[in-house]
């Protein structure tokens, strides 16, 4: 275990590790021209045209002068290598713990023209903020510094079944030690040594080097799941040096002694840590995949989309009558809002037919045991009904709860609901929620958890109350024991942070906090936007990821918006996504609730208690039937 030690000492300058320090090149002039492997002489922008790169080759040139539409290549013959490549190179990157950025996907660029292309980027942002006199932005967010700032907690990664490592995360916890390149260190060749977690936040872990004790000025964020952190042992197996922080030489004479005493009974991670996380980042879902998906411009309908890419076991979609691919939908693969060709016609489900005739010969139908199963229900007894009541977080404005209608009963246990007193003429504002979904709940829910329900639109006996709407209505309430009342014990509590999809917006992932809890349903905020953005999501929504996952995945996570922002982008941004989500703020209740009214048909219930906020984890029921 020890052995790589020795295998490097203090003042050597050779090792076996074969990463070399990459060579500097010195600032070049902004009129130095690149030329072209065709012969055409690109020269660096001088702020009127613009500039761009190839992702294929990393050439740089005059933008206008630039292959295709979105100007991403400089030639024919990059963009058809690109095509050919990038999958490759994406999946590469990944088996490294590399994010899959459109760098990534460049598989052999030269770092002269890399640093070339760094430099017209440069030379550019310059010249634009010179002219605009904008400020410079901010460097990009971080998690650790985020969380060591402000003391947070994250989500610990057990939380997340269907994310990487979630369910065979194991005993990682703090005090585990690993291997890691040595930054503090004179040497030109890469070298590691032995590192404690002191905190964990999601995938990422504050480490620190062995030997600083309750010394933190050398302590540093990194996420385990990267392919720098390996178990301890991995140097000596490999032949790579491990070798003292700079810092601490002096510590001590015999490191190795040192190194015994301290790792003797120690944990580390599993020898094959790096495998199942490469495992665990390979998708079943490929690109060309067809499946049907819920329209976004008609909730009540879904059409065929193309899967575009992979990220994360997140999918684009592109709606297959898209010509230009610009219309497209994102959602994770284990979305209930996707299923497989043939989905809709055998519940009876309102589709949109495309108008072309004839599958592109790429695309091919998505096999139908890579989607998500829903629970089998018995319909053969007592069960849901046409015009039954019920209460339902509302798809175009996930932060309430409304008054719900069953509007249609489907096969295998679909219904078709509808937000009274909001409704489109034509019914195409109808969703789809299966009876076992956790997003719809039974009367009275909002009330003995104390949460805001949404009344009808132009409902105007204030407060709303169940049994009375239940009267003027004609109506009766959909069964108690036809919902879904398992609480798995899922290890969220309030104030965690986490990286949740903004519904509203899917394709962003964004910084988010619980803040409330109510059996398995989560109250998500997202940091840095006002509470009435926040979301009601499922503890087990696969729009939920710990911190970290972005970087693991290379998707781009959105940071809070600062505080200095705020208010100038809250009347823009905000109003935008308001209109895209057509959003609906009901009447304010009166926060003082009563249960006073019996409901059903006469038969009495008794209710439980919502369990509080930090006190709702665990196996419970949401509500008893009182036997006679």
């Amino acid at each position: 275990m020890f052995d790589g030690y020795d295998s490097c000492s203090e003042d050597t300058s050779s090792s076996s590790s074969t990463d070399e320090s990459e060579e500097e090149v010195s600032p070049l002039p902004s009129s130095l021209p690149i030329i072209k492997n065709n012969g055409q002489v690109y020269t660096y922008p001088d702020g009127k045209s613009g500039m761009a790169t190839c992702e294929m080759c990393g050439m740089v040139g005059v933008r206008d002068a630039f292959y295709s539409k979105t100007k991403r290549f400089c030639s024919v013959s990059c963009s058809r290598s690109y095509s050919s490549n990038s999958k490759k190179a994406s999946i590469l990157a990944r088996l490294q713990g590399k994010p899959p950025t459109k760098k990534a996907k460049v598989l052999q660029k030269q770092p002269l023209v890399a640093k070339l292309a760094a430099y017209a980027q440069y030379q550019a942002t310059l010249q634009n903020q010179a002219k605009t006199k904008a400020a410079v932005p901010v460097e990009g967010f971080s998690w650790g510094n985020y969380i060591n700032s402000n003391s947070f907690t994250a989500a610990p990664v057990t939380c997340f079944k269907h994310a990487p490592m979630g369910t065979c995360w194991g005993d990682i916890s703090e005090g585990v030690r690993v291997e890691v390149p040595n930054t503090d260190c004179s040497l030109p060749t890469k070298v590691f040594w032995i590192a404690g977690i002191v905190k964990l936040a999601g995938y990422n872990a504050l480490l620190r080097y062995e030997g600083f004790e309750s010394d933190s000025n050398l302590d540093f964020w990194c996420n385990v799941c990267g392919s720098d952190i390996h178990p301890v042992g991995w140097c000596a197996t490999s032949g790579k040096p491990l070798v003292p922080p700079r810092s601490i030489q002096h510590k001590y004479t015999n490191w190795k002694a040192f190194l015994v005493k301290r790792l003797t009974g120690a944990k580390t991670l599993p020898p094959d840590f790096s495998q199942k996380v490469s495992e665990c980042m390979q998708y079943p879902f490929k690109t060309s995949m067809r499946v049907e998906v819920v329209d976004k411009t008609h909730l009540c309908r879904t059409r065929v989309a193309v899967v575009e890419s992979v990220i994360g076991g997140r999918l684009r979609l592109v709606y297959e009558e898209s010509e230009d691919k610009t219309d497209d939908f994102w959602c994770h693969m284990y979305s209930p809002l996707i299923h497989h060709i043939g989905w809709s016609r055998s519940i009876g489900h309102r589709f949109k037919r495309s108008d072309i005739t004839k599958k592109q010969e790429e695309h091919f139908d998505a096999p139908p045991h890579l989607f998500m199963k829903v629970k089998e229900v018995d319909t053969a007894g007592e069960w849901f009904k046409e015009g039954m009541k019920l209460e339902a977080i509302d798809p175009l404005n996930l932060s309430a709860i409304c008054v719900a209608t069953i509007r249609k009963v489907l096969a295998d246990g679909y219904l078709m609901i509808g937000i009274d007193g909001s409704e489109a003429a034509d019914g195409s504002d109808w969703f789809c929620y299966h009876a076992t979904s956790p997003s719809i709940f039974p009367v009275g829910f909002c009330e003995i958890n104390m949460i805001e329900l949404t009344p009808p639109r132009g409902y105007a006996k204030l407060p709303f109350k169940w049994f009375d709407y239940l009267r003027e209505s004609d109506s009766i309430a959909a069964p108690v024991k036809l919902f879904n009342k398992e609480v798995p014990n899922h290890g969220f509590h309030v104030g965690m942070k986490l990286e949740a999809v903004d519904l509203m917006e899917p394709r962003l992932v964004c910084v988010a906090t619980v803040t409330r809890i109510i059996h398995r349903l989560l109250r998500i905020h997202f940091d840095g936007w006002e509470d009435e953005y926040d979301q009601w999501v499922d503890c087990e929504s696969p729009d939920l990821y710990p911190v970290g996952w972005c970087q693991l995945t290379g998707y781009q996570l959105q940071p809070p918006a600062p505080q200095t922002s705020r208010d100038s982008q809250s009347s823009s941004s905000k109003q935008k996504k308001k209109a895209k989500s057509q959003q609906y703020k009901g009447h304010k209740k009166m926060t003082s609730l009563q249960l006073k009214e019996e409901l059903l048909d006469g038969e009495e219930y008794s209710f439980l208690q919502g369990a509080s906020d930090q006190e709702s984890n665990g196996s419970a029921s949401y509500y008893i039937k009182q036997e006679p």
